[in-house]
């Protein structure tokens, strides 16, 4: 049975309670490593993370000889170590003088990725989570540990499953207790909208769309994908589309259509990356209202968008006169440029929506004869109005 997030965070704080160790068995992407994370910060215990598939057959066992005594770790409690600065030995040696310096707390050894290890290391490491145990050195009682897995054909309801992993004996799955985690769009949205340093964790962009699609968060590709769609959305990739709409912020690039496409499509796939690209530039029309005013280039990147964008920017400088006032002539002047740039619907369309703005065509008829940019706008929606009318009759 698959579990939402926070049924799976609660039950393998269960198994961890209980004296066993969880194994979480989800798609790529989907949040084990977050899980396991936000388990370690309920419980208030130190994290340490070795991912399995980085490991060689011997890590574990091979002795290697200290060049000096400082190489060699003595532990009050917990036996000797060489202190070597890779795999697993040096996240032991961390571990164990963590132990000892934090007697009371616990600490939970996270095992990723544990079945895109070898058989051998596999062997090697359930031995460990058995017997608690290496040559000399002990495993604190403090220490708990959880594994991660991806899916496999040989685990039920994953039969179709394409992950290069090797399989665990049935000696390793009788000896943890294996959850399924399912991606699970409610859950997802309520960690992703936790206010963080002041920030949502994920861009209200991705949060907003995914509420609207939540099928979107997680496509698990099937026999009939086709070649275009060969990448599909994870929680993971909605992340890291995230950290990208932050970029594109920073660099004022949302108007670069064709580069909005192309990121988000390399982290979502075709269909939904199109599809949530599309979203973007609705959302985003491409320039802020500062730019329209100060940006020299404003004019050019507005002509290279679509209609609906055009209209969304004009509306937003109407929505914000308070600090954009079309009654100042320079302010005027470059909203007639744009709005001439409109098709004819479309400028119809926003001279409407400045007769709704209270009192504003009031307000340019009275400065107009004394400013140019005024002026201009001014004649302009006139003609707008007319054409508009003849249209209608």
């Amino acid at each position: 049975m698959a579990l939402t997030y926070q049924a799976c965070l609660q039950a393998a704080n269960v198994v961890l309670a209980s004296g066993n160790v969880p194994t979480i068995v989800g798609e790529a992407g989907i949040g084990k490593s977050a899980l396991v994370a936000d388990l370690a910060q309920q419980r208030q215990a130190k994290l340490f993370t070795t991912v399995v598939s980085l490991v060689e057959k011997g890590d574990l066992v091979i002795p290697v000889p200290p060049l000096t005594s400082d190489s060699f770790v003595q532990t009050a409690q917990y036996g000797s170590l060489a202190d070597v600065q890779f795999g697993y030995s040096h996240t032991l040696v961390a571990m164990i003088r963590y132990a000892e310096t934090h007697p009371h707390q616990e600490i939970i050894w996270f095992l990723d990725e544990f079945n895109r290890g070898t058989q051998a290391v596999q062997s090697e490491l359930m031995n460990l989570v058995l017997q608690r145990q290496i040559n000399t050195l002990i495993l604190p009682e403090q220490v708990h540990l959880i594994l991660a897995e991806n899916p496999d054909a040989t685990m039920a309801g994953f039969e179709h499953s394409h992950y290069g992993v090797t399989p665990g004996d049935a000696a390793i799955a009788d000896r943890t207790t294996r959850l399924v985690l399912a991606a699970d769009t409610t859950s997802w949205l309520k960690w992703a909208t936790q206010v963080v340093d002041g920030a949502p964790r994920i861009a209200p962009l991705v949060t907003t769309y995914l509420a609207e699609n939540p099928a979107d968060l997680h496509v698990v590709a099937d026999d009939e994908a086709t070649v275009d769609d060969d990448l599909q959305p994870t929680p993971r990739a909605w992340e890291r589309v995230s950290q990208a709409l932050h970029e594109l912020e920073q660099q004022q690039l949302f108007s670069q259509t064709a580069v909005v496409t192309a990121i988000m499509q390399g982290n979502l796939g075709m269909t939904v990356g199109t599809a949530f690209a599309g979203y973007v530039q609705e959302q985003r029309p491409g320039l802020t209202v500062k730019q329209v005013y100060r940006d020299d280039t404003a004019p050019a990147v507005f002509t290279t968008l679509a209609p609906a964008q055009q209209q969304q920017i004009l509306q937003l400088c109407l929505a914000d006169q308070a600090d954009w006032p079309l009654t100042t002539g320079s302010h005027a002047q470059r909203f007639s440029e744009l709005l001439a740039a409109c098709p004819a619907d479309g400028q119809f369309a926003i001279a409407q929506a400045m007769a709704d703005v209270p009192d504003l065509f009031e307000q340019l008829a009275a400065v107009a004869a004394t400013t140019p940019g005024v002026d201009r706008l001014y004649q302009q929606l006139t003609v707008i109005g007319q054409r508009g009318s003849q249209i209608e009759v």
